[in-house]
C-alpha cells in the first residue's frame, strides 16, 4: 500500500494491468462519469474521469488515492470525494500533466493535504 495520494489503497480492489477505461465513476453522493484515462505508475496512479453534461464535459484528474473501491462486475469506481469537490477540482490539462510535477503537486494537495482550488479535503 502506498502511504502516497498517487498510489492505489491495497482495499480499492485493484486488478494489475486491469483496463479501467468507461468504468463509470460515483462520489460519495453519486455519479460524476466515466474514466476517459488512467495510469497504474508507480507513485503517479490516477484516473481522468470525464463529467460529461454534469458539469459541462469537464474532465477532472483523481489520484488513486481517492479510490475507496473499484467494483468490477459493475464496472464502477467508488472515490472517497463529493460531487462538490470535484466539481471544485482544477479542470484536468494534459499539456500540465505531461510536463509539470507542480500541477501534480497542486492536485496532490487540493485531494490531499489541502484545498487550494476553493475546495475542501476529505
Amino acid at each position: 500500500m502506498s502511504d502516497s495520494i498517487w498510489g492505489y489503497r491495497e482495499t480499492s480492489g485493484r486488478l494489475a494491468g486491469a483496463d479501467l477505461t468507461g468504468y463509470k465513476v460515483e462520489a460519495t453522493d453519486g455519479a460524476i462519469g466515466k474514466v476517459d484515462k488512467h495510469s497504474d505508475e508507480i507513485d503517479s496512479s490516477y484516473i481522468v474521469v470525464d463529467t460529461g453534461p454534469w458539469i459541462f464535459g469537464k474532465e477532472v484528474l483523481l489520484p488513486a488515492g481517492t479510490i475507496e473501491r473499484i467494483d468490477a462486475d459493475e464496472q464502477k469506481i467508488y472515490v472517497g470525494r463529493t460531487k462538490e469537490q470535484i466539481k471544485n477540482a482544477p479542470e484536468f490539462d494534459r499539456d500540465k500533466h505531461l510536463g509539470n510535477s507542480g500541477y501534480n503537486a497542486e492536485l496532490g494537495t487540493y485531494y490531499g493535504t489541502g484545498a487550494p482550488f476553493g475546495g475542501r479535503p476529505a
